[in-house]
C-alpha cells in the first residue's frame, strides 16, 4: 500500500487565514496565470473556486483554446505534483490507477508491489475524457468521490489536495463516449472555454511567435489551498439564501411543484442534490473573494450555471430544437424570486 500523508479540507478546525489573506492570496494566484494565460478570465477565477471547494472541473471548449495550457499553468503557481492523462479508446483502467507488477527485492524474493498509476497526483489533467470507454472513464469515480484507488484487495489512499480538472471537445462527437450522468455528477463545475476575443488573439500570436518564454511562479500551496477551503466552509449563509437556492434546485425537477414552465417542457431530469451543494459552497468562496463573509444572491446567480449546467438532462424536443441547459437555466433564474 502507497504510504501518503493526508490533509482532510473538510475537517472541523479553525480558519488558519484571514478574509484579507484570503483575497490576497486568489489576487495572487490569478496574476501568475494571467502571467502566462491571456484573457479567460471568468474560466480562470471559477476554476479557482473548484480548486478552494476540493471539487473538481469540467473543461469544455473547441481545441486551441488553452485548456491544457490552463491546467498545467495553474499546476505551477500552486507548486502541485501534475499528471496528465491523454484519454484514447485504448486506454485501460490500470493505465490510469496503477497495477501489480512482479517485483524482486533485495533477497532474490519475488512479490507482487503496487505500481502508482498518473491518477497518484495533486492535480490530474483528464485531457479529451469523453474519448475513452465508459470502463476506464468509471477509474476516476473512485478518486473523485473517495479520494482513494482500489487495485486488488488493496484501497490506496491519494495525496490530498487532489484535484482532476477534465476536458472534452464538443465539435469531435464520432468515436467518443459520453461521460454517464453519475460521473459528470461528481464534477463540482462544468465551465464552458470561450474563443478569445480580438484583442485577446493579437496578444497570444504575440506571444506565441516569438521567443519569449513565461512560467507562473509560485503563489500558493497546497496546505494554504486547505486552509482556504476551511474557511469558505465558515463563511455563514442566510436562512433566506439556502431557501432560494433550494427552490431553484427543486425548479429543475419536471415533475415537481417548483418548476417554471420552461423545465416542464424541455427538462427530462433535474439536478442532484449535489447541485445544491456546489452552488451555496460555491457562493461563499465567490463572497469572500469579494471579500465579504456574507453570501448574497448575486453569489449564488453568478455560480449556478457552472454548478448545474452538466446536472441537467433534457429530453428530446429540447435537443431536437437546440435548447440549451443554459437557456433552461437562464430562464428558470428570471422566473424563480429570490423571496419565497
Amino acid at each position: 500500500m502507497v504510504a501518503v500523508q493526508t490533509v482532510d479540507a473538510n475537517a472541523e478546525q479553525p480558519a488558519q487565514m484571514s478574509v484579507a489573506e484570503f483575497r490576497t492570496t486568489v489576487r495572487r494566484i490569478e496574476e501568475e496565470i494571467a502571467a502566462v494565460m491571456v484573457g479567460q478570465t471568468r474560466v480562470v477565477r471559477d476554476v479557482l473556486i473548484c480548486v478552494i471547494a476540493g471539487g473538481h472541473a469540467l473543461l469544455e471548449g473547441v481545441p486551441g483554446l488553452g485548456k491544457t495550457m490552463l491546467v498545467r499553468t495553474l499546476a505551477e503557481a500552486l507548486d502541485l505534483e501534475f499528471s496528465r492523462i491523454q484519454f484514447t479508446p485504448d486506454l485501460m483502467p490500470a493505465d490510469i490507477t496503477g497495477t501489480n507488477i512482479l517485483a524482486e527485492d533485495e533477497a532474490g524474493q519475488r512479490r507482487f508491489a503496487f505500481q502508482p498509476g498518473p491518477i497518484f497526483s495533486n492535480l490530474v489533467l483528464a485531457d479529451e475524457i469523453n474519448r475513452a470507454t465508459p470502463k476506464t472513464q468509471s477509474a476516476l469515480l473512485e478518486a473523485m468521490q473517495e479520494k482513494t484507488v482500489s487495485v486488488a484487495n488493496a484501497i490506496h489512499r491519494l495525496s490530498q489536495p487532489f484535484f482532476v480538472l477534465a476536458t472534452q471537445n464538443p465539435l469531435e462527437m464520432e468515436g467518443t463516449y459520453p461521460l454517464p450522468e453519475a460521473q459528470l455528477d461528481r464534477f463540482f463545475f462544468k465551465l464552458l472555454v470561450p474563443y478569445p476575443t480580438a484583442d485577446d488573439l493579437i496578444e497570444i500570436v504575440r506571444r506565441t511567435t516569438t521567443r519569449v518564454s513565461v512560467a507562473a511562479a509560485k503563489a500558493a500551496d497546497g496546505g494554504t489551498i486547505c486552509d482556504m477551503g476551511v474557511l469558505a466552509r465558515q463563511v455563514p449563509i442566510a436562512t433566506h439564501v439556502t431557501d432560494y437556492v433550494v427552490r431553484l434546485v427543486l425548479g429543475t425537477h419536471p415533475e415537481g411543484e417548483a418548476a417554471v414552465p420552461v423545465v416542464r417542457r424541455y427538462v427530462r431530469y433535474g439536478v442532484s442534490p449535489r447541485g445544491a451543494q456546489a452552488i451555496v459552497l460555491g457562493a461563499k468562496i465567490r463572497a469572500l473573494i469579494e471579500g465579504r463573509l456574507n453570501v448574497s444572491f448575486d453569489d449564488v446567480r453568478a455560480v449556478a450555471l457552472p454548478a448545474l449546467r452538466h446536472r441537467l438532462i433534457l429530453n428530446f424536443e429540447a435537443e431536437a430544437g437546440g435548447t440549451s441547459p443554459d437557456d433552461v437555466l437562464t430562464t428558470l433564474l428570471q422566473e424563480v424570486r429570490e423571496a419565497g
